[in-house]
């Protein structure tokens, strides 16, 4: 879907199409669009939708890390296993990359192929502006580029800034499942309770493989907080109390799918994923 949806490479302008294929079509987990498809799929909602909803938030996702590795920002050679967009196309090119699959994303999520409802349409886009906006995604990319204060609990902000940066687009996948499938209130605050534990689990997960981790297997560098000053879950709370917060927010995540019985697996082995995962 996401090679179908994001313009092949013609034209005066094929460098910047290059770049934006480089950055959301080299190999990756893919978490935030399987939560939409397995989401949905939970509750019957139709495949074209769940297929087109998901490589919409692929691309936001896509974006964020191309403007994530730059210079100004964390300043990243390598991701998944290859140059950043940046080193590859050089800097304006990842900027206008980046632009141009936030906008693609939001194109997609507006089709009539995505849904036929206009008013399920503008839900979808709503949540996806919010969620990446300066009360989701880049609202906690700003607090990871400002040190904590001394009136802050550094713990309480690198909490938010994680549930904003990293969370928020995960959250956003099982949102939009559960809309796309006509889920009730309640299943979806279940799925809502389900994705924020789920998130903030993969980015403690992410801080202890930054620690321990096999760049070669990554397919990033390591230590990179540390190098740069920066406090994360294991600066704060050590290997193991990193470990143990881990483990306790995945039991939450699969308590909150308890009323889902069998319908839920795929999610109760995603969890399972993040707690094991090496990349």
């Amino acid at each position: 879907a996401l090679d179908q949806l994001i313009p092949a490479a013609s034209g005066p302008e094929a460098q910047l199409m290059r770049a934006m294929r480089h950055g959301a079509l080299s190999k990756g987990k893919r978490l935030r669009p399987f939560i939409a498809i397995e989401v949905g799929r939970m509750f019957g909602a139709q495949e074209k939708a769940l297929l087109r909803a998901a490589a919409a938030i692929e691309c936001m996702h896509a974006y964020s890390l191309v403007h994530d590795d730059l210079p100004c920002m964390d300043d990243d050679d390598y991701r998944r296993g290859q140059p950043t967009v940046h080193k590859q196309f050089g800097e304006a090119t990842a900027v206008l990359a980046g632009d141009a699959l936030q906008a693609l994303a939001f194109e997609i999520m507006a089709s009539p192929e995505t849904h036929r409802d206009a008013l399920m349409r503008c839900k979808l886009i709503e949540r996806m502006a919010v969620a990446s906006g300066a009360r989701g995604m880049v609202g906690g990319q700003m607090i990871d580029m400002n040190p904590v204060s001394e009136n802050e609990e550094p713990l309480q902000v690198l909490t938010r800034m994680q549930r904003l940066k990293t969370g928020a687009l995960i959250t956003l996948a099982g949102e939009v499942g559960a809309l796309l499938g006509g889920a009730l209130e309640n299943e979806r605050q279940a799925i809502a309770g389900y994705t924020n534990d789920l998130g903030l689990a993969f980015q403690i997960v992410d801080d202890l493989l930054d620690v321990e981790g096999d760049p070669e297997i990554l397919g990033k560098a390591v230590s990179k907080d540390t190098a740069a000053g920066k406090v994360n879950f294991v600066s704060l709370l050590g290997v193991e109390g990193a470990q143990d917060r881990v483990r306790y927010l995945a039991a939450q995540a699969k308590q909150h799918l308890a009323s889902f019985g069998t319908r839920a697996a795929s999610l109760h082995h995603t969890v399972d994923f993040v707690l094991n995962r090496r990349h």
